[in-house]
């Protein structure tokens, strides 16, 4: 029988939730048949088959499982206990990027053919940091170069990957705890009760309730953790006089018709990108302690899906006109809102854009989508007393606020990008020449 693995269904995907399975156990599927619909860390996605025959599940629904290894199995009659052997397959492949895998199959192996006592297998993790992190603890190769480079010890975190292995997630949380254990920390409520008002529970917050986050919001959740506690950011500020661009876009929307003008957020994408290709290092990444230069310049947009904030990507916006822009942008928030997304319209971005000017906020510090050198907040567009030329007047002004990864963007150069932005708005016509 042939294996199906979990697919790789993005450029960051590590680990897959199986939604539900579109065929049932011993069903005959055909090459290209739906499968399964599958959870992955951008967006919901549903598999094909690529083979003919009998199916046979293996991972069954809610189950997460990392990349490459077997949730299914089709052949010619079903397969009979095919799922041990797909579990135990992976085995010669221990470092793999996935997280969990064959390291925790062939460690759980290992433990039924050697029957040792219950105490001494409670006491198993203790003799694990000898090695120096290469011997029994069970981590990622991610998770592994994560602690070695904020310091983290790995024999004192808990796993909360596949077979308890430790994951990214689990040393980001410890950086920003100081490195503490989760034991130690669940220790300190118990050594200092307090009184808590009657019928308000033992906390005294109240009844509470939790909720599970999903694949994305884990992701996201890890992301702006991986952000905060590695990149060294900077921010500035600039006022933009957005009077040209309020005279432009009426004359877009006059020209238009019955479709949609262009927005003033599209004036900043396609401004941004202009720019982009004058600062390259803006359109980079710092990987490796090497700068990492892009060809292309695919600006993403921040939209706020269900629960989650999406960004899908707007490709080579520095070459598209202001209205195929627009049309991209509405089309793409569209699917995020519908929840119909695709990870390749997620991927690659080069530069981002958050706006909450619409929600009536002045100015916010955006948090940099990493390994991405940049983000721009955009703020409201309101009509302020300012002095032009010479005199007090009546213009509409909108802020824009750069954060700047430090390791590739320096002072000097983020302030001549976000001035260069800046002059794109305020002579609009240079958007679309």
């Amino acid at each position: 029988m042939a294996d199906v693995a979990m697919p790789r269904l993005s450029d960051s995907m590590e680990e897959g939730t199986i939604l539900k399975w579109l065929k049932s156990d011993g069903d005959e599927v055909k090459r290209g048949e739906e499968l399964v619909e599958i959870e992955t860390d951008k967006a919901n996605m549903t598999y094909e088959a690529d083979h003919e025959g009998v199916l046979k599940i293996v991972a069954q629904e809610g189950d997460t499982l990392p990349v490459g290894q077997a949730i299914a199995q089709i052949g010619g009659d079903g397969g009979n206990g095919a799922a041990p052997a797909a579990a135990e397959e992976p085995a010669p492949e221990p470092e793999s990027s996935a997280e969990g895998g064959a390291g925790a199959a062939e460690e759980e192996v290992e433990r039924v053919k050697q029957p040792e006592p219950v105490a001494t297998e409670k006491r198993e993790p203790e003799p694990e940091p000898q090695g120096e992190g290469n011997g029994r603890v069970k981590a990622s190769p991610i998770a592994r170069r994560m602690a070695q480079d904020l310091g983290v010890d790995l024999a004192a975190l808990q796993g909360t990957g596949p077979g308890g292995r430790i994951v990214k997630s689990d040393v980001e949380a410890a950086a920003q705890d100081g490195g503490e254990a989760p034991a130690e920390q669940e220790e300190a409520p118990a050594a200092a009760p307090a009184a808590a008002p009657a019928g308000d529970g033992a906390s005294g917050r109240g009844a509470t309730t939790t909720e599970d986050l999903t694949r994305l919001q884990q992701t996201i959740a890890r992301r702006m953790a991986e952000s905060k506690a590695t990149a060294p950011e900077f921010v500035i500020t600039c006022e933009v006089d957005m009077e040209a661009a309020v005279a432009f876009r009426k004359q877009l929307k006059a020209a238009s018709g019955d479709d949609p003008a262009p927005s003033f957020n599209d004036f900043v994408v396609k401004a941004s990108a202009l720019a982009l290709k004058e600062f390259p290092r803006a359109n980079g990444a710092y990987r490796d302690g090497k700068f990492e230069l892009y060809s292309r310049i695919n600006v993403g947009i921040a939209v706020a899906g269900q629960d989650a904030l999406i960004v899908p990507t707007i490709f080579d916006a520095d070459s598209k006109s202001i209205g195929q822009i627009s049309r991209d942008a509405r089309a793409l928030a569209g699917r995020v809102r519908e929840g119909k997304i695709t990870p390749p319209e997620l991927s690659s971005g080069t530069f981002s854009v958050s706006n909450l000017g619409m929600f009536g906020i002045k100015r916010f510090a955006a948090v940099i989508n990493p390994p991405q050198a940049a983000i721009l907040a955009v703020g409201e567009m309101t009509p302020r007393a300012v002095v032009h030329d010479g005199e007090i007047a009546v213009r509409s002004i909108m802020e824009l606020t750069l954060t700047c990864d430090h390791r590739i963007l320096y002072g000097a150069d983020a302030a001549q990008f976000l001035g260069r932005i800046r002059e794109r708005l305020e002579n609009p016509l240079s958007l679309a020449l």
